[in-house]
């Protein structure tokens, strides 16, 4: 996938360790198995939380963090991020004074896995956002991010336990991040874009988990107009989508995938017949020890 512009490192040695186990025929295995380790995040001089990941590019999953509680402003100076990796500790510096003590105190527990919290003003810039009518989702588009998707280099793959989430460009894939948790995923691709000025209006999101309201919510803020996933959704998802106009694909595998709001993006000009079907041995592939181990 020489196009992509960022892929995990599954042979990173700080993001995975091997260990000894017995399996289902009381063989002694070893297997690949995710750090989780915590970040504590700073905004000057403002503790804002604790969170747990993996550990991989902390700078952009500490800015993306401020930009989907909205913290961080999209016209904000970034001044400095500084990561001590033996204190833990990332610190983003800005140019604009900020104080979020009384925001700090409304926080509200997510369905996001490795305990996602989002503040209570999390939608004060959701009814804002105007997406992009004029995007379009080829269904041929579709299809050949899944099979990309499925077979780039991935800790899933490696050690499952683990979250992806892909920024796509028609039918290249241009950022996938992985982490335990699917918010911090998604955070670490608005902090690459962030960073980097990478407009939003004619992208894809892909996500490997459900089709939840923060989902939906970080989606639209972010400016992306279609999100994808291999999962299900929620009903408080679907009704925010629809809300926002984004498009909203799910249960996206193989030749198969149902599209709850946004339709008018869609345009089917793939052959079913020629469309890949999806691998079930990619989706074991994770639980089996290695060759050779």
């Amino acid at each position: 996938m020489t196009e992509s512009l960022l892929l995990p490192d599954p042979e990173d040695p700080r993001l995975t360790r091997r260990v000894v186990g017995v399996d289902q025929a009381g063989e002694r295995v070893e297997a690949s198995i995710v750090h989780e380790r915590p970040l504590t995040l700073f905004l000057n001089d403002q503790e804002i939380v604790t969170m747990m990941t993996i550990g991989d590019y902390p700078e952009y999953l500490a800015i993306g963090y401020l930009l989907n509680q909205n913290m961080l402003r999209a016209d904000d100076v970034v001044t400095a991020v500084e990561y001590d990796e033996e204190l833990e500790v990332v610190v983003v510096r800005t140019e604009r004074e900020t104080d979020y003590e009384e925001k700090l105190r409304r926080r509200i527990q997510t369905s996001g896995c490795a305990q996602g919290t989002v503040f209570g003003d999390l939608m004060e810039r959701f009814e804002e956002v105007e997406l992009p009518r004029d995007a379009v989702l080829r269904t041929s588009w579709l299809y050949a991010l899944l099979k990309r998707i499925n077979t780039c280099p991935s800790l899933y793959l490696k050690a499952g336990a683990i979250h992806g989430c892909a920024l796509c460009e028609r039918d290249r894939v241009l950022v996938y991040m992985e982490d335990v948790g699917r918010h911090n995923a998604v955070d670490k691709i608005a902090g690459y874009m962030f960073r980097h000025g990478i407009g939003a209006g004619d992208k894809i999101f892909y996500t490997t988990g459900r089709l939840t309201s923060e989902m939906i919510i970080k989606t639209v803020q972010m400016g992306i107009p279609i999100l994808v996933s291999r999962s299900g959704f929620t009903a408080w998802g679907v009704d925010l989508a629809r809300q926002a106009g984004l498009t909203l694909v799910g249960r996206a595998r193989g030749r198969r995938f149902l599209v709850l709001s946004g339709e008018q993006r869609i345009v089917f000009d793939a052959d079913l017949s020629a469309a890949p079907v999806e691998d079930p041995r990619l989706m074991r592939k994770a639980a089996l020890p290695e060759e050779g181990s």
